[in-house]
C-alpha cells in the first residue's frame, strides 16, 4: 500500500476509531466468491471498465481504479451496503476500496484465472 494511502487511511481510522482496513476486507470476503468474481467481471465490461479488472486477475501488475470506478463495478447497492456494515463515511470506503478491491481479487486468482464455481467443477 503506499504510503500515501495508508497516511489517509491511519487519519481515518484515528478519527473513526475504526480499523478501516479490518473493517472492508471482512465484508470483502463475500464478494470475492468465484460466482461473484464473474458478476463482477461482466459488470466491468458493461461499464468499459473490463481490462482493468482483468488486470487484478491477471498474474501482471493491477491497472488503478478510481472511487468512481469501483462504484460502477461493484454497483450501488453493493457499495451502500458496505457503507451501512462498515458505518464508514463513503468517501473513505470508495477510497479503500481503490486499494483493497484490486489486491483482493488478485490475492483470489493466484494463477491468473477465476477460480470454477462448485456449480462448474461438478458439470466437469
Amino acid at each position: 500500500m503506499s504510503d500515501f494511502l495508508q497516511n489517509i487511511l491511519g487519519k481515518v481510522e484515528s478519527a473513526l476509531g475504526v480499523d478501516v482496513q479490518s473493517a472492508l476486507q471482512q465484508q470483502l470476503q463475500s464478494l470475492l466468491q468465484p460466482q461473484n468474481l464473474e458478476a463482477l467481471l461482466t459488470r466491468a465490461d458493461q461499464a468499459g471498465l473490463g481490462d482493468k479488472v482483468r488486470s487484478w486477475v491477471s498474474q501482471g501488475g493491477n491497472v488503478p481504479a478510481t472511487p468512481d470506478e469501483i462504484r460502477t463495478i461493484l454497483g450501488s447497492d453493493t457499495v451502500h451496503n458496505l457503507i451501512e456494515k462498515t458505518g464508514l463515511p463513503a468517501d473513505t470506503v470508495l477510497t479503500a476500496l481503490t486499494h483493497f478491491l484490486p489486491a483482493a481479487v488478485d490475492k483470489q486468482t493466484p494463477q491468473g484465472v477465476v477460480p470454477e464455481t462448485e456449480a462448474q467443477t461438478k458439470q466437469a
